[in-house]
């Protein structure tokens, strides 16, 4: 079994069992009072220059404990204050540390659209997203069927969420294509053994049609690497861990972003 097979295991457990403390009903009731609609997620990847999307992960299968007693707010407010143009908040609790908690915080911490990055199979997680504050979901190809992603798709839309459906290659590209995803993220990792090849997001750029607004995940580092890939059309990049394993993360944002530098 693969790591990505076990995580999507142990998420439809964990599904189960919060379904039953809190009824998608509920979660409804929660999304009509919330004082605030969703930011614009997809519009921030689109500015001019490459968009960063800066996340906030505790830990990974592959990578261990990242920033041990690091706090959402500390960390997202130095993000915001480095230029990012999105934020991805890691929610998945059982191989990356995270929760809605983290989520919720950051949501009031920061003014940026936020991304909850986990590992969506159920429509009960797009209510629980847009409920704690989320303006994107993430769609992984990899974990889903063809039917299920477009249901996923529409039903995110119909809750006003944007969703970055990730691909790691040609097959899977072709699945987002075909349930008409606007906004695709290419994921360097690959996550049956989570080795990366930042390449493949070269690889795979030339397969996608103009008008999709692309997002390369995973593996970079500097802003030359960020350079390259603005050169051919990228449109966003999204960071964690090299972000928040940084003695000062504003430091390490401003770096990637340019924000505040003259030209």
């Amino acid at each position: 079994m693969s790591v990505l097979d076990r995580i999507v295991d142990d998420t439809r457990d964990e599904v189960k069992r919060r379904k039953k403390e809190v009824s998608i009903k509920d979660l409804k009731k929660l999304i009509e009072v919330r004082e605030e609609g969703a930011r614009p997620f997809s519009e921030a990847l689109t500015r001019p220059g490459i968009s960063l999307i800066a996340e906030h992960k505790r830990r990974s299968p592959s990578a261990g404990a990242i920033r041990e007693g690091s706090e959402v707010t500390e960390i997202v407010q130095a993000y915001e204050r480095g230029g990012a143009a999105a934020l991805s908040i890691l929610t998945e609790p059982f191989h990356f540390g995270g929760s809605l908690d983290d989520l919720r915080e950051a949501r009031t911490a920061a003014t940026l659209p936020i991304l909850r990055k986990d590992f969506i199979v159920h429509r009960y997680q797009l209510y629980e997203a847009a409920a704690a504050g989320a303006d994107a979901i993430l769609l992984i190809v990899a974990a889903l069927d063809l039917p299920d992603l477009a249901d996923l798709l529409h039903e995110a839309r119909e809750l006003d969420l944007d969703a970055l459906v990730e691909v790691h290659d040609e097959r899977e590209l072709e699945k987002a294509l075909e349930v008409e995803a606007d906004v695709l993220g290419i994921n360097n990792r690959d996550l049956s053994d989570f080795s990366v090849n930042i390449e493949r997001t070269f690889e795979l750029l030339a397969d996608i049609p103009a008008g999709k607004t692309v997002v390369s995940e995973s593996g970079f580092r500097t802003r030359d690497q960020l350079d390259d890939l603005e050169r051919v059309g990228v449109d966003a990049v999204l960071i964690g861990e090299t972000l928040m394993r940084a003695p000062d993360i504003e430091a390490a944002a401003r770096e990637l972003t340019g924000f505040g530098t003259l030209p």
